[in-house]
């Protein structure tokens, strides 16, 4: 009877446990590298999976670099092959924490929070701290949304002498999560 029992709680907290981990396939990362005057340097990815702990506020996320979609398929194919080396280097990734996170103070008006943690890509790791606007609706999803900027040259990725005065060193990247 007592291991029918233990068995009962445990698979009764289960529930518990994985409400806590709120999981998402369908982010969006965009980023745009454009220099006035010349053509728009711009790409989306909506296939960013991320993963949000309520209780704690840990957050990843992991975007693969040929999810990126350009509006040029050429502009793609340079981006892959020439800057990202995404047969070398297949994602980009982000680990760390909501800075003094709780869902209990989320509502509909968003409320600037920190992320800080490591951002993994090209080969390397950078240290990184960003706001971010996060907010819950009525129907529940966890909503983050971001705006932060990230230089070429803190992750290795070089950039053509050829084209050096048509793309931005500065990458303006904006980040979007519904978690349900």
């Amino acid at each position: 009877m007592k291991k029918i029992l233990l068995l009962l709680l445990f698979f009764l907290q289960i529930p518990l446990v994985a409400q806590e981990k709120k999981t998402v396939t369908n982010g969006i990362i965009t980023f745009e590298a454009s220099v006035p005057f010349y053509e728009a340097v711009e790409a989306k990815n909506n296939q960013v999976v991320s993963v949000l702990n309520t209780k704690n506020g840990n957050i990843t996320f992991v975007a693969m670099i040929k999810d990126f979609r350009f509006e040029r398929s050429l502009m793609q194919d340079h981006f892959n092959a020439n800057y990202m080396e995404s047969d070398k280097y297949p994602k980009a990734s982000f680990k760390g924490q909501i800075e003094k996170f709780s869902i209990d103070k989320l509502n509909s008006t968003p409320t600037e929070y920190y992320i800080k943690g490591k951002i993994n890509m090209h080969g390397v790791t950078r240290a990184i701290r960003v706001l971010a606007n996060v907010s819950k609706t009525a129907t529940n999803p966890i909503i983050i949304h971001s705006f932060f900027t990230l230089n070429t040259n803190d992750f290795k990725i070089e950039i053509p002498f050829l084209v050096r005065n048509k793309i931005s060193e500065n990458v303006n990247v904006k980040l979007h999560t519904e978690f349900q």
